[in-house]
């Protein structure tokens, strides 16, 4: 019954709210099959998977080989390099000799996974090619960068400019200004995978001196810029071309509909919405109705208040027994 009673207190609440918002929203995401967005946005999320099993795996090979070796293994764990490590060592005794068979497992765990990422990279780079995407022709932005923001972005529709996309990948700055010292922090907000894509990307052409994103990066520190400022400034450069590439792939792939669709086969003048508003298709009355102060339940779908409740109970009397008390219980 209180599971009932909270269904009924919160869907017609929640079914106005939905309203109100498609009646104010000024583009309406329209409803479309999956596309290759969909598929590369599985692909990277298998990655994802793969990459932290790979990491577990190779901290728990380096814990063991700090048992195995003195001052443990320095540099990365690579499949290679601990297999012939391993081959190498001669145990001392029957611990050691432990140690050294639970090692062997895990590298062959690292080179099953070493082994299917490798084989998840040629998936993606099929798939990013079918889906003709043009954000690989930016410098440093691989088949898994590509699969990584185009499949978290989806449509790239539903961001009005570069500006609501660099804040839904956390690329936008934070201003703290204080009087007239202007000041811009990291900002921890929105998607933190496509923000790591960023930064791949950007790491990327800085690492290679002839490219366009180290030159700006240069001038950046040049200006005063600190390093980690610099590469900031250099990933929102870098999402601001991304949101161009896929604002163009989408109107490329729909060619052929109606010229009033915006990026992504949205309906950026709100044509076809405003259009289905007619007078005898508005819901309550207005189009876009004024913000009520709250909403309420008719009476009849109200849960009582505290206040009903300890007068009810005050009014009948006490029976501990009664059977409609034990299986509708008043309290909260």
């Amino acid at each position: 019954m209180a599971s009932q009673r909270i269904s009924l207190q919160n869907d017609p609440n929640d079914a106005r709210s939905v309203a109100v918002a498609a009646l104010r929203a000024r583009r309406l995401s329209e409803v479309t099959k999956e596309d290759h967005a969909a598929v590369m946005r599985l692909w990277a999320r298998r990655r994802k998977e793969l990459t932290s099993s790979r990491t577990r795996v190779a901290n728990r090979l380096h814990a063991v080989i700090l048992e195995l070796v003195p001052g443990g293994y320095a540099g990365e764990i690579y499949a290679s390099k601990v297999a012939r490590l391993l081959e190498a060592l001669e145990p001392a005794g029957a611990v050691a000799a432990a140690r050294k068979e639970i090692a062997e497992e895990r590298l062959g765990d690292l080179r099953r996974l070493d082994a299917q990422l490798k084989e998840l990279r040629q998936r993606l780079v099929a798939v990013v090619a079918a889906s003709r995407t043009t954000t690989t022709k930016l410098f440093g932005v691989g088949p898994v960068v590509a699969a990584i923001t185009v499949g978290l972005t989806g449509d790239v529709g539903r961001f009005a400019d570069k500006d609501h996309f660099a804040a839904y990948n956390g690329s936008a700055p934070i201003e703290v200004s204080s009087g007239e010292k202007k000041i811009h922090r990291l900002s921890m907000k929105g998607s933190r995978q496509l923000n790591h894509a960023l930064y791949m990307a950007a790491v990327t052409q800085v690492r290679h001196a002839h490219s366009e994103g180290r030159a700006y990066y240069d001038r950046k520190v040049a200006q005063g810029k600190t390093g980690k400022e610099a590469l900031r400034a250099l990933k929102r450069r870098i999402s601001d071309a991304l949101f161009a590439a896929m604002v163009a792939d989408a109107r490329r792939d729909r060619q052929g509909e109606p010229a009033s669709g915006g990026p992504g086969g949205q309906t950026g003048n709100c044509s076809v919405a405003c259009a289905a508003l007619t007078p005898k298709n508005r819901l309550f009355g207005q189009a876009t109705p004024g913000p009520s102060p709250r909403l309420r339940l008719p009476d009849s779908l109200r849960a009582p208040s505290a206040h009903e409740r300890t007068r009810r109970r005050s009014a009948r009397p006490l029976d501990i027994w009664n059977k409609e008390d034990s299986i509708c219980s008043d309290s909260p």
